[in-house]
């Protein structure tokens, strides 16, 4: 009792410290590359933080299992530099007895990676991309701030408004700067407004005066009109079938088991697989010699990691290139994984044993 409490301890006290930092470091990295997102256009300035957070929410379920794996090497790793190790060693305890205080402190957070991973990771991506798509598919006249020149979603046009309306919809003193294959075009306006007709809508500019240059001949037009229609550059809305796997909630991968729904479904049930097996390697590669004063169980257990993790992207990509089946790909990838765990369990309980015998052999003969 007294070992497993002590052991469970230092784990959530190293699990919190570890999560704290990771949570640190890779929430400002979203950040950065979510205003970059909102600088450059793909995505509304005003959602930076909900979309940051959507995007946290999804990236939760790696930050955690890499937390509780980390966690799990620098706390036995600093009893192993601290001689602790050694003393539950001389005194019976052996290194898979390690096994069960480490599950039994990891499988509460085993349960959340389990429920992020199944059930808030699609329902994050799903909002992020509504987020992104519905700020895509406002008009180019909705997305222009009044008296700031601004370019269209294709980078063809460059507009300058004065908004009538807070609704975007009507808009006064219009400019219009249209690069197109035959030349460019200057199209200004007292007024427009947006009409839909269908799913596309129409920027309608009356009382203005357009300016042409033909891009070979040099030729100058000059034209007035009255009324004039220019397509707004709506995308058409989605379809439930063009929404990407990452998007489906996990019911629905199952009943609809074709290639990718497949591959979406090896990789979240391979997150789940990964954190459990992680624990168990965490054990043997926590190892270290109280000798050295080095980190280095800490830099091949990161490096064990990202190789494993990489090997769950490319069981995704196997499956759904149809090159091998979902069951085949678990089970080679994780149960593969799972039986290193254990044999590196077993020789590193062995190596501990051996050891121990030799110390103990050379203490008698000295005596």
């Amino acid at each position: 009792m007294l070992f497993d409490s002590t052991v469970r301890r230092e784990l959530a006290r190293g699990f919190g410290a570890t999560l704290v930092v990771v949570l640190t470091i890779v929430l400002t990295m979203f950040l950065i590359r979510t205003v970059g997102q909102a600088a450059s256009g793909a995505v509304a300035p005003q959602d930076v933080v909900l979309l940051l957070g959507y995007v946290a929410l999804g990236h939760l379920p790696t930050m955690i299992a890499l937390s509780l794996f980390v966690a799990v090497v620098v706390t036995l790793g600093r009893m192993y530099r601290d001689s602790e190790m050694a003393i539950w060693f001389a005194s019976g305890v052996g290194l898979t007895r390690f096994v069960r205080p480490v599950l039994r402190t990891g499988w509460p957070v085993l349960l959340v990676v389990g429920v992020l991973t199944l059930v808030v990771w699609p329902w994050g991506n799903r909002n992020s991309l509504e987020l992104r798509d519905r700020y895509q598919q406002r008009s180019d006249l909705s997305r222009v701030t009044p008296g700031v020149f601004q370019t269209s979603s294709d980078g063809n046009r460059v507009f300058f408004i004065e908004r009538e309306s807070a609704d975007g919809v009507n808009a006064r003193n219009v400019f219009i700067l249209a690069n197109q294959a035959r030349g460019e075009a200057v199209t200004s306006a007292r007024a427009g407004r947006l009409e839909t007709q269908g799913d596309a809508r129409y920027l309608v500019l009356e009382r203005g005066q357009r300016n042409e240059t033909h891009a070979a001949s040099g030729e100058f037009t000059l034209s007035s009109f009255e009324s004039y229609r220019v397509l707004a550059g709506e995308r058409a809305v989605r379809s439930a079938e063009a929404r990407p796997p990452r998007t489906v909630r996990t019911i629905e991968l199952i009943r609809a088991p074709t290639p990718r729904n497949l591959a979406e479904l090896t990789w979240r049930l391979g997150l789940l697989l990964g954190a459990a097996n992680l624990l168990l390697m965490a054990i043997g590669l926590a190892a270290t010699n109280p000798r050295r004063a080095s980190n280095w169980n800490l830099l091949f257990a990161l490096l064990a990691f990202v190789v494993y993790y990489n090997v769950i992207n490319l069981s995704q990509a196997w499956v759904a290139s149809g090159r091998v089946s979902m069951g085949t790909a678990l089970v080679g990838v994780h149960g593969s994984a799972f039986a290193a765990a254990l044999l590196l369990l077993w020789w590193r309980d062995h190596a501990a044993v051996v050891t121990l015998g030799r110390r103990a052999k050379a203490s008698a003969l000295s005596a």
